[in-house]
């Protein structure tokens, strides 16, 4: 559940808004600016002046697609107007950015009446290489893309049309098939007559499905030639003959193989699933609530295949596995439309692909589960990448094919480029949030009492990330909650003031550490003393899977006990620690940065596999590298000589790991700079570092973080259990990602059955 206040908080802090303009050349020195602006900027306006076509080679025009809307019919909004629909057209422009790496201008325009929308966007056309419309009421919607269509020679598309039905249309292939139904022969029922059903319709036809076996149904029942009041060409397209007596949607229902919702929550009732034909498809796409539950239409008909428009159950229909990919290929092969055959490729690309064996790191982000085409899988995930290089590829090939391309290319040097193009990373946090909401852990954060522990509580709680356990004063807890707005519940209070278990707990504890040592007076006293010893043993006893801490204390004081109570696997002698450094464009991890201070090469060795096991469990296939100031033997030095040695050790003991060493970070990081050396074994760019000693993996972390990159961690690695040690006064969104790694962590643990057991 997203709170207001969060949402609100989201838009507000920082810079306001959700996009900024970022200069793609060096503006640094005077020569540079003399580049980019006068003089220099009259060259390629002069080549651009002689040649319309050179403004794609010396401008973003061509990977610039504007996000444009009057506001007039906004997600569940309604006619809220171009102000307030600005929030929502900067989060589209993110969605293209993120899935297809393509930049966004969001245009709001102060025109309801259509003639002058057209008129303002058509004026656009030198700036843009494609108009994506978005949020206009219907019928006017219609008028204007089809204007827009005909006056501009770039590709103009409306998302809220086209993009369901694209996706919903490579469902129906899928689901057809395996509900053993011919397209030509079934019978469909549309809840719903706006633009999203409309464009629905016609792609369905366009298809196989015959236009007089679809019946359109909106508030007053079917669409019918005999209704008094006239309907609009767009409707009336799907209007049945007066003579069909079925006028309601329950008669539209009765024995139909197809219903698709596109309307609102609670239309679709039991009975009218019970009495459609055999092995049904049923799309409920209102979102959040679609027309009827899923767990409803299951049970009532068992044998029938049920896409909703919600992420939480099976075949999600997402317009995000569309719209991005689409102009891609679009953009890619500077298509002036897109046209009939470029939607229709789309709609197999993605039906083709979800037959396909799915990657490894789609697996991690739902569990590790088995996904495979079938009843629960017809569509392809949104996290799935390789929608980017299927779609666009063939909405590129179908361009070229049907005459709307200015550009050409080659479909499998192309396909390739696009694979390329995405690095895995870019969605590494979102693959881990979505692998911790498959099973909620139970997470338990020491430091209960603090604002940002309980704000990030709060969230995991509503986005089911984990079940979060907060230990401190309940009446403290609740009061601190109260001041921020917010409420407890879901968030289970631990009272510091009266443990619970706290007898049994001091005697695991000291047992555990009675040849240490401890007496259980001391065991006793130091439980009641410290929240992170008891909430360590919780861990250990099985009562919490894992643990984030921290916030207000040193690192030291975190990991001691961790490392008494918790303590590292059976096959590892020493724990180390790692930071996830997340930049623009991709992600690194760093270690060791936080445990040991000058390791012997056993220990660089063992940690290098520790990260790369790591990274793996989080979808990203390692590229590790042992960093020194030496390359490859040039300075030979202790240190040196170190580094290489765990190189060796690490190749010898994970044959299969890309791992080289030892170098330096430029050598790591810029494959280029590795020319020099063409017998190393590590590809593209290091995306693993493994720092020699404490003093430079803490102030290479560091630096990068004082330069704008997001650092998260630090990560425990080795442990039997999951512990993490925030930094002190994260942010709430650090500490909801380590919480999403943890609890990611221990269902990974879990299915890979290496939790240990506690020595009795």
């Amino acid at each position: 559940m997203i709170r207001r206040e969060d949402a609100l908080a989201y838009h507000r802090q920082g810079r306001p808004g959700k996009l900024e303009v970022v200069a793609t050349k060096p503006v640094q020195t005077q020569r540079d600016l003399s580049l980019a602006y006068s003089p220099g900027v009259a060259e390629p306006c002069r080549e651009i002046a002689d040649d319309r076509n050179a403004v794609g080679l010396y401008t973003a025009r061509r990977n610039l697609v504007a996000v444009v809307s009057n506001g007039t019919a906004v997600l569940g909004l309604g006619n809220i107007g171009p102000y307030a629909a600005k929030p929502v057209m900067e989060g589209k422009a993110v969605l293209f950015k993120r899935y297809a790496d393509i930049d966004v201008f969001d245009i709001e325009v102060n025109a309801e009446d259509p003639d002058q929308f057209i008129e303002v966007v058509a004026a656009l056309e030198p700036t843009f290489g494609g108009i994506n419309l978005e949020d206009i009421k219907a019928p006017d919607c219609f008028k204007v893309e089809r204007s827009l269509e005909q006056r501009m020679n770039i590709p103009v598309f409306h998302d809220d049309q086209h993009g369901t039905a694209i996706i919903s249309a490579a469902a129906l292939l899928n689901a057809a098939v395996l509900q053993e139904k011919s397209l030509e022969e079934i019978q469909v029922v549309c809840v719903g007559a706006g633009a999203a059903a409309i464009s629905c319709m016609h792609l369905w036809a366009r298809l196989g499905v015959k236009q007089q076996h679809i019946l359109m149904t909106d508030s007053k029942g079917v669409l019918n030639e005999g209704r008094d009041a006239p309907m609009e060409p767009y409707r009336s397209a799907f209007a049945q003959p007066a003579s069909d007596r079925r006028r309601s949607l329950e008669d539209a229902m009765k024995g139909a193989d197809v219903v698709v919702g596109l309307a609102t929550a609670g239309l679709i009732t039991e009975k009218m699933v019970a009495s459609m034909g055999p092995r049904p498809i049923i799309f409920a796409l209102a979102n959040p609530d679609p027309e009827i539950p899923f767990e409803v239409a299951k049970r009532v008909r068992p044998d029938a295949l049920i896409g909703t428009g919600r992420s939480d159950y099976p075949n999600q229909v997402n317009n995000v596995l569309g719209f991005p990919y689409i102009f891609r290929g679009a953009l890619d092969v500077g298509a002036t439309h897109i046209n009939e055959e470029m939607k229709t490729a789309a709609v197999h690309a993605l039906a083709e692909l979800a037959r396909e064996g799915v990657p490894e790191s789609v697996l991690n982000a739902y569990g590790g589960r088995a996904i495979k085409f079938g009843p629960d899988y017809v569509i392809p995930k949104p996290v799935d990448e390789r929608a980017l290089s299927w779609v666009a590829s063939a909405v590129a090939k179908a361009a070229i094919d049907s005459g709307v391309a200015t550009l050409d290319l080659d479909h499998e040097q192309y396909r390739e480029q696009l694979n390329r193009k995405l690095s895995p990373t870019r969605r590494v946090m979102w693959h881990i949030t979505q692998a911790a909401k498959t099973s909620l852990q139970r997470i338990v954060y020491p430091e209960g009492e603090t604002d940002a522990i309980l704000r990030a509580a709060r969230i995991v709680r509503d986005d089911q990330i984990a079940q979060p356990i907060v230990l401190g004063r309940p009446e403290v807890i609740r009061d601190r909650l109260a001041s921020l707005g917010l409420d407890s519940e879901g968030i289970e209070i631990i009272p510091s003031d009266r443990w619970p278990r706290l007898d049994q707990y001091a005697d695991v504890y000291w047992r555990m550490r009675q040849r240490k040592g401890e007496t259980l007076t001391r065991a006793l006293s130091r439980l009641t003393q410290s929240r992170t010893h008891y909430a360590m043993l919780m861990v250990h006893q099985g009562e919490a899977d894992g643990l984030v801490s921290g916030m207000n204390s040193a690192y030291a004081t975190t990991i001691r006990p961790a490392l008494k109570i918790i303590g590292v696997r059976s096959h590892v002698k020493r724990a180390a620690g790692m930071y996830m450094v997340v930049s623009r464009d991709e992600v690194k991890f760093l270690a060791d940065t936080t445990v040991n201070i000058d390791p012997d090469e056993e220990t660089l060795a063992e940690t290098a596999i520790l990260s790369a096991d790591f990274v793996r469990d989080l979808g990203i296939e390692p590229r590790v590298a042992m960093l020194s100031f030496s390359n490859f033997g040039d300075a030979p030095h202790a240190s040196s000589r170190k580094v290489a040695r765990a190189t060796e050790r690490v190749k010898a003991l994970r044959p299969e790991l890309m791992i080289d060493g030892e170098m330096q970070a430029d050598i790591a990081l810029l494959p280029e700079a590795r020319q020099t050396y063409p017998f190393t074994t590590l590809k593209d760019s290091a995306n693993v570092l493994i720092f020699p000693n404490l003093d430079a993996g803490n102030i290479a972390y560091k630096m990068l973080a004082a330069e704008g990159a997001t650092v998260i961690g630090p990560f425990v690695l080795g442990m039997k259990r999951p512990v993490n040690v925030a930094q002190q006064g994260a942010s709430v969104d650090t500490i909801v990602h380590i919480t999403s790694i943890t609890a990611a962590r221990s269902i990974r643990l879990k299915q890979m059955d290496m939790l240990e057991p506690y020595p009795a």
